[in-house]
């Protein structure tokens, strides 16, 4: 058995006035995520903070009900009771597995939120016996049940359309800056520079696994070399561009994956398999290429395939030409 899971107790053997306490401490956490997430939204996306404001109140009024019932029948003192003490229960994700993957990750996650709430409040009406009790949690469900409602309410309040549009392509541009552009760099760089070191190689010894460790090599090389430069380049305070260590990351990794690519195949005994294969991945990498550009850069496919292709066919002739001299 897993450390801790022996210490929980089971949601079907909770009297009634652990599972008010377990609902009050419930409906604190989820205001304290909501708030949490409009901190983090305040400075770019102001009226989607003033979305889950309103929503962080609306817990909040829950929060004093079930206190005030609790206080009726229990008095005044409620024992700690979390989602995280009551086995097979529903728990939430820590906050920053969520908040940094953009708004609409955030606005879902709420929306999964209002669910889970609604199913605990109709299981602990099930449960209670007391008709106050049994009244209160009814009405909560119901509550937790239309808060789509509300939350529709509270954009119409404070997200018409055009902010809406304005906020979306807000959370676009930041999304290309901090993860496309720098990823996209990564692999460029990563699939164009080892181009020629790695065919270089593999046509001046016609060995396959001397030629995949030069390949291993150049490619870790540059992608350390890449994922640095980004992170110290900007912290992108001023620019808009992100977190120096996303940045970092997506081009790191990107440039890694790019030399990788056509690196593997040398992993084939058979040198002219390995050659043709790799080759092939060449190309298959640089149209991608070419597709992120018209994708998210807006380059038109067939400038941008022309740039990256002929480019990389020409590093990709050097690195013959050299290795066959």
């Amino acid at each position: 058995m897993l450390p801790g899971l022996a210490h929980r107790r089971r949601f079907k053997d909770l009297s009634e006035n652990e599972l008010v306490a377990l609902a009050i401490s419930s409906e604190e956490d989820d205001a304290r995520i909501y708030r949490t997430y409009a901190a983090r939204l305040r400075t770019d996306f102001p009226a989607s903070a003033k979305v889950f404001d309103g929503m962080a109140a609306e817990e909040d009024g829950h929060r004093q009900r079930l206190i005030a019932l609790y206080r009726d029948r229990f008095g005044d003192t409620i024992p700690l009771i979390r989602r995280e003490h009551v086995a097979g229960f529903y728990a939430r994700r820590p906050v920053w597995l969520i908040e940094n993957l953009g708004i609409e990750r955030i606005r879902d996650e709420a929306e999964t939120m209002e669910r889970d709430a609604q199913r605990f409040y109709e299981q602990a009406t099930a449960r209670a016996s007391d008709a106050a009790t049994r009244k209160l949690l009814g009405d909560l469900a119901a509550a937790e049940a239309g808060h789509s409602d509300l939350a529709e309410a509270l954009t119409a309040a404070n997200l018409d359309p055009g902010t809406r549009d304005l906020e979306d392509r807000s959370a676009h541009r930041r999304f290309v800056l901090t993860w496309v552009q720098p990823g996209l760099a990564g692999l460029m760089d990563g699939s164009v520079s080892t181009l020629a070191p790695i065919f270089a190689a593999a046509f001046a010894t016609g060995d396959t696994w001397q030629t995949f460790l030069v390949g291993l090599a150049a490619s870790v090389g540059a992608g350390i070399s890449m994922g640095f430069t980004e992170a110290a380049s900007d912290d992108g305070a001023i620019s808009g561009r992100g977190s120096p260590i996303k940045r970092g990351l997506a081009s790191g990794v990107m440039t890694t994956v790019g030399g990788l690519g056509h690196a593997l195949p040398y992993l084939i005994p058979d040198f002219w398999t390995a050659t043709a294969v790799a080759i092939a991945v060449v190309f298959v990498e640089l149209w991608a290429i070419a597709w992120i550009q018209n994708r998210f850069m807006e380059t038109p496919f067939w400038r941008a395939a022309l740039q990256v292709v002929a480019g990389g066919g020409l590093v990709l002739a050097a690195g013959i030409l050299i290795g066959s001299g």
